[in-house]
């Protein structure tokens, strides 16, 4: 394994594949990302070079033998497709979430990069802030009475990005990270068309039965930023801990990870906790978007 080294591609260069190239192209030193060695990026419109990587195209990617893995970082909409066509080709694959926009996809995936015995690897980036990492620590052990995390942003298009349960999953995926399974005890929705606004709310309950709600909101010049309230037996968390900024960036920090499971030096435990994790978050948002989506009961 010490030598060995995986040749990888870039497919889409919005912001984060231009955060990925950068960084395959600037691996830290001594890290696991000097196993990787990018080979070009793919992308539908053309740019010739970006820095020193060049620009390949997607057929090219599929059938290169010296081409070992893809990152994939186009558009939420097309992932599924991006990851069959790459597992297919028998390429490892990392992902931006959400690795897929329904979860009878996500799971066919799954399952297809377990019979190829290829890593599929799902970012998750909002897992590794150090303010996240404060937070966990500031939560474990607590007993929750109640809690809510209420996310605002500025407008997505659903048609590229999926129902906001999906493209919102870095939220659910905090939620079921921090206080375990969850349970959907209903989920509304509110569409402003004229305005361009929207706002998605989760009730859920925790495996002690306990109250969580989610509220996803976006609008027209509405701030990135996310609050939170949790309330605990011991007293209530309503600001995020203090926390500095990591000198290692997230995208790198993402790309070690991907690297150590293509060198085998991830444990099989957190492997599975992983896959856990990824596919009942994406199993939830599902059920969040049944909810939101079906017509009103009417009660006679």
């Amino acid at each position: 394994q010490i030598g060995k080294m995986f040749g990888t591609v870039v497919v889409g260069v919005g912001i984060a594949g231009l955060a990925r190239i950068r960084d395959l192209m600037n691996p830290m030193p001594s890290s696991p990302s000097e196993h990787l060695k990018l080979f070009g990026f793919v992308s539908r419109r053309s740019f010739g070079n970006i820095n020193e990587a060049k620009q390949i195209s997607l057929e090219d990617a599929l059938k290169n033998k010296d081409i070992h893995a893809a990152f994939i970082s186009t558009e939420n909409r097309s992932h599924e497709e991006t990851i069959r066509m790459f597992l297919e080709a028998g390429k490892h694959v990392l992902v931006e979430y959400p690795m897929a926009l329904s979860a009878k996809a996500a799971h066919e995936l799954w399952e297809m990069a377990e019979q190829k015995d290829k890593v599929l690897h799902v970012e998750h980036i909002e897992l590794l802030t150090e303010e996240y990492k404060k937070l966990k620590k500031e939560v474990a052990g607590k007993d929750l009475v109640k809690g809510t995390l209420h996310f605002t942003g500025s407008v997505l298009d659903e048609n590229k990005s999926g129902f906001p349960a999906f493209s919102g999953i870095a939220r659910l995926t905090w939620l079921i990270d921090l206080f375990g399974d969850l349970t959907v005890t209903s989920a509304t929705r509110e569409k402003q068309k004229d305005k361009n606004y929207s706002r998605m709310t989760v009730h859920f309950q925790t495996a002690n039965k306990k109250p969580l709600t989610w509220i996803e909101e976006r609008g027209p010049g509405m701030r990135r930023e996310k609050k939170i309230n949790f309330c605990f037996t011991s007293g209530c968390l309503e600001n995020f801990p203090e926390a500095p900024r990591s000198s290692v960036g997230l995208f790198m920090q993402d790309q070690n990870l991907f690297a150590k499971k293509l060198l085998g030096q991830v444990s099989k435990e957190e492997l599975a906790a992983e896959k856990w994790r990824i596919l009942r978050c994406l199993d939830l948002a599902e059920v969040i978007q049944q909810y939101c989506e079906e017509p009103e009961k009417i009660y006679s």
